[in-house]
Order: C-alpha cells, then sequence, then structure tokens
C-alpha cells in the first residue's frame, strides 16, 4: 500500500512490527505506539531534525492488541494514542501520566474546546490525553451495487446483499452496529440486550463476505463489495480513489469516536514525549497529518488553515453533530464487562 510503503521508507524513522528491542533505545528518543497509517511520516522526519530527538515508531492494529503489551510494560512506549474507552481503562489501571499541560502550549491553544468537552466522557478532568482525531463509525456503500439508498443499520441484514457486505472484525464495533440497530446503549450490560444483539449478529453472519478492518477501505475502493462499516476517516480516503463510494451515518445513531495522545506512567523519556505531543499539536503539523490520513483534526487552527473549501465543509470530515440522533461514545465497561463482550463476540466468530 502506497501510504505504509512511504512510512517505510521515511528517512531515519525505525518502523517495527513487534516491539523496539533495548539495543535502539538511545537516551535522546521518543518511544511511538500509533494505529498503523496513522501520521504522516515527513513530519515525524520533521520532528527529528527540528529537536535531533529519534523517533522509534511501533504500530498496532486494534486498542484491544495494543493494550497488553502497555499493561506489561515491557516494550518501554513513551507515547502511545489510545482511543476513547482504552484510554479510560488505562486511566482506572493507573497506567498513565498526568500531562503537565505547561508543557503542551500548542494542544492548548490549538485544541477546539468541543473536543476537549467530548473527551471528559472518558478523561473527565482532562488530565491525561490530547486529542488527535475524531470521526464517526457508519455505512459506505457503492451507488452502482446498490438499489436504494443506504440510512438504516438494518440494511445490513438485507439478503440481496449476501456475500457483500462487510463487518468491522472488532468486538465493540461490530456490537454497536446491532445495538443501535435495536435502540440500545452501545455500551450496554443488560444481558438480555446483549443475547439480542448476539444473536443478531449471528443471523446476519451468512450473507457477510468478511469481517475486516483496514481491509475494508481497500476492498470498497476495489468494487468487491458493495457496503460496509467503516470509520468516516477511511470513506473520506475511499471517496477519493472511488467516486462511486458514499457514506452515510444511519438514521438510529451511531458512535463518535476520539482517539488521543497520552504518556505512559513509566515513558522512559517524558520529556521527549511532551516535545513529540506538542509538535503533533502545532498547526501546520496537525494540517500535514490530516491530509495524509484523511482522519478529522479537532485542531481548529489546523482546519483554519485548510485551503480545499469542499473538504473543510465536508459533512464527513466535519459533521454538524447537532443534526444527528442517538450518538454516543465508547466507555471502558470494566473487567467482567469487557469479559462478557468478549466471550459473546467469540459465540458470533465460532458460529
Amino acid at each position: 500500500m502506497k501510504r505504509l510503503f512511504m512510512i517505510v521508507l521515511a528517512a531515519g524513522i525505525m518502523i517495527t512490527s513487534g516491539g523496539c528491542g533495548s539495543g535502539n533505545r538511545e537516551k535522546d528518543v521518543v518511544i511511538v505506539y500509533n494505529w498503523g497509517e496513522y501520521v504522516d511520516p515527513d513530519t515525524l522526519a520533521m520532528f527529528e531534525e527540528e529537536t535531533g530527538i529519534e523517533v522509534i515508531y511501533d504500530e498496532f492494529e486494534t486498542n484491544e492488541t495494543m493494550y497488553p503489551k502497555i499493561e506489561s510494560g515491557a516494550a518501554g512506549y513513551d507515547v502511545v494514542c489510545p482511543s476513547d474507552y482504552m484510554i479510560n481503562k488505562m486511566i482506572q489501571n493507573n497506567l498513565l501520566m498526568e500531562l503537565d499541560f505547561d508543557n503542551l502550549p500548542n494542544a492548548k491553544a490549538n485544541i477546539g474546546s468541543q473536543y476537549w468537552e467530548q473527551a471528559r466522557g472518558f478523561d473527565p478532568e482532562n488530565k491525561y490525553s490530547v486529542p488527535y482525531c475524531f470521526g464517526t463509525v457508519g455505512i459506505l456503500y457503492n451507488k452502482t451495487m446498490i438499489e436504494e439508498p443506504i440510512t438504516s443499520w438494518a440494511q445490513l441484514w438485507d439478503e440481496k446483499y449476501s456475500d457483500d457486505i462487510l463487518m468491522q472484525d472488532s468486538v465493540r464495533d461490530a456490537f454497536m452496529v446491532a445495538e443501535k440497530l435495536y435502540g440500545y446503549s452501545m455500551n450496554t450490560l443488560d444481558p438480555d440486550e446483549l443475547q439480542t444483539v448476539k444473536d443478531a449478529l449471528i443471523a446476519q453472519k451468512p450473507i457477510v463476505q468478511a469481517y475486516v478492518i483496514d481491509q475494508v477501505r481497500d476492498k470498497m475502493i476495489g468494487n468487491e463489495a458493495a457496503i460496509g462499516v467503516i470509520y468516516s476517516g477511511e470513506a473520506i480516503y475511499t471517496q477519493y480513489e472511488n467516486p462511486d463510494l458514499e457514506y452515510v451515518i444511519p438514521k438510529e445513531g451511531t458512535n463518535v469516536w476520539i482517539d488521543s495522545w497520552v504518556i505512559l506512567k513509566n515513558a522512559p523519556h517524558k520529556e521527549n514525549a511532551e516535545k513529540f505531543i506538542d509538535f503533533m499539536c502545532r498547526a501546520d503539523i496537525a494540517l500535514k497529518n490530516f491530509e495524509y490520513i484523511t482522519y478529522s483534526t479537532p485542531n481548529v487552527a489546523a482546519w483554519e488553515l485548510i485551503e480545499d473549501e469542499e473538504i473543510k465543509n465536508s459533512p464527513i470530515a466535519f459533521p454538524d453533530l447537532s443534526l444527528y440522533p442517538n450518538l454516543e461514545t465508547y466507555v471502558y465497561l470494566g473487567e467482567e464487562g469487557d469479559s462478557l463482550y468478549n466471550e459473546l463476540w467469540k459465540e458470533v466468530k465460532s458460529y
């Protein structure tokens, strides 16, 4: 993939797939753990050039695969970019450092107040995290392959789209789809509601082509599927590549999410971590990252620099959330809640 290839080639940046060896940990480094293809490699090179701090960069695919490595402490990361509910879990389990915002002036000045307010849902006092990207989860569909406009999660159960449906291979996102369909909270722990949701996902499974994560983007661009659950940032990119694709927030509501920078409590390079996060919050850097990854930025100073009026006013990239009902943010459900969802998800996947 083009962007991943660019990351691998980015000068002076080390990317690993299984952790960072201790032999690479020189004194003047910052060790970053982030989602795949979630930063413009040029910004990492610029950070290294401007600060003299080497970036050691590692990637994860889901919050659930990231967390055990952080909890073990073996990898020695400084900066991580988890999602909302996982940040809440990390706070509760005393894994994060309280941030010194005197050392993060760009974060204080450039992140919009509405995003700080939204972040209170998982970081109640805004002590531990700095919003990096935000968005929604919705349905992407191919207008040439779908008979009518998509408006509801229920259409993912329509048998006429059998073997053309892509679902997210993520327990919370998959369950959210059915929870919203039935009018439940996506943070429900009600046993009867969860049983109904599990049964609905099992009933849907025979008509699902695949459970995917990043692959939904490539499959939809390549006309390999007609309809799929996708993050809004990925939807923006797919529309650049395939103009037949349309993104909608279903009428039953959805998840509004925030991914944020955090510093681990045992971070070996705290000052460098602060410099890294503040650099990422600089308006020009946040703009470069937005243009590269196409995930919406909460950095209002960067938004003001966007020259493309169509994307600046895009209802996908920067939606007026007041227009949509039943929007929620994931919260951490506790160990018992996590276990319950994971067990039900195993039943769905093994059926």
